[in-house]
């Protein structure tokens, strides 16, 4: 069975949300002092997001990516991970991180059935990581990254969101990781955040093609350019480097045509589009005691409603009245 929207894009991708919780406060995401965490009786049980999943997969999701908030702050998520390898027909199961406890449970979710991880690092320097989330802890997030590697995640994704005037600079340092390691570090736009002013974004958007310039000896490295057969980046090596470099563009090269993918919240809300704000009610069904029938009608329902494309355009005005009334936190990226 294949889940196909009104615009004939097979979905085949949830992302799906364990909580909106997190131990980091970064910028672009939650501020400590505008956020407001779900009540646990608001937040779906493991086995209401198992029977989620479980309706997914045969609606034709292929693919789930764990997110957060920070997933691996919630307990019992290494005997959700397992349970959820066992759903036949799901293919692929990754996790989103920011990487501080990584190195404690990056072999327990190996071991899991969890395959992937992309993790969020925005910088190489203690003191920009702090100003950017709140806490001292670049040191952890670097002592996992060694760790997933050991136990034999790959290729580990690096997530870097740039900021002109806070991290920009560091985009060749960031680039060079790739050099001697299998990783891949992928840099990605900056967009809109409902806390932050329209001056204030406008001041610290960067597009992606300004990014690809602060990296000189990517233009002799086209070979490797092609679309990351996994997500929205855009590919390509630096010379003899053993890793990727990646591109994410949501605002400046529109990838919506491709988007295969749909959302779930910790609260049980199904999003079709990150910037949509339309949104179907899980838990309600589930806590009705909905059927998997029911749960699939969900999921194509929200298919069947997904837009055709975003209209932000990238520190435009115009892109204040297309934010998201929820937080990067609470919708799970």
């Amino acid at each position: 069975m294949k889940l196909i929207d009104a615009h004939n894009r097979v979905i085949d991708y949830l992302r799906l949300s364990i909580t909106d919780r997190c131990n980091l406060s970064c910028a672009y995401c939650a501020p400590l002092d505008g956020r407001r965490h779900l009540e646990r009786r608001e937040i779906l049980s493991f086995e209401e997001l198992l029977n989620i999943c479980q309706a997914a997969v045969s609606a034709g999701i292929r693919k789930i990516r764990i997110t957060g908030g920070e997933p691996l702050v919630r307990k019992g998520i290494i005997d959700f991970c397992s349970r959820l390898s066992t759903i036949e027909g799901l293919e692929d199961i990754a996790l989103t991180t920011n990487g501080v406890l990584l190195k404690d449970m990056a072999a327990p979710l190996f071991e899991a059935g969890i395959r992937r991880v992309n993790v969020s690092l925005d910088t190489l320097r203690p003191d920009r990581f702090k100003a950017i989330t709140g806490v001292n802890r670049l040191h952890d997030v670097l002592a996992g990254l060694e760790e997933a590697q050991r136990v034999g995640f790959a290729p580990v994704k690096l997530n870097v969101v740039v900021m002109r005037g806070i991290n920009d600079e560091e985009i060749p340092r960031l680039a060079e990781l790739t050099r001697d390691n299998t990783c891949h570090v992928r840099f990605i736009e900056l967009m809109p955040v409902k806390h932050w002013s329209p001056a204030a974004y406008r001041e610290r958007f960067m597009p992606v093609d300004e990014m690809m310039q602060r990296i000189p000896t990517l233009e002799s490295a086209k070979i490797g350019f092609a679309l990351d057969t996994t997500g929205p980046a855009q590919m390509c090596r630096l010379p003899d480097a053993r890793g990727r470099v990646g591109f994410i563009a949501p605002l400046s090269w529109h990838f919506c045509g491709r988007c295969n993918r749909l959302r779930t919240t910790a609260d049980g809300k199904i999003r079709s589009c990150l910037f949509a704000e339309d949104e179907l009610d899980f838990k309600s069904a589930l806590r009705n005691g909905a059927s998997q029938f029911e749960l699939i009608r969900i999921l194509r329902q929200s298919a069947a409603q997904k837009p055709r494309r975003h209209h932000l355009s990238g520190g435009t005005r115009s892109d204040q009245g297309q934010r998201s009334r929820r937080g990067m936190y609470a919708i799970g990226g």
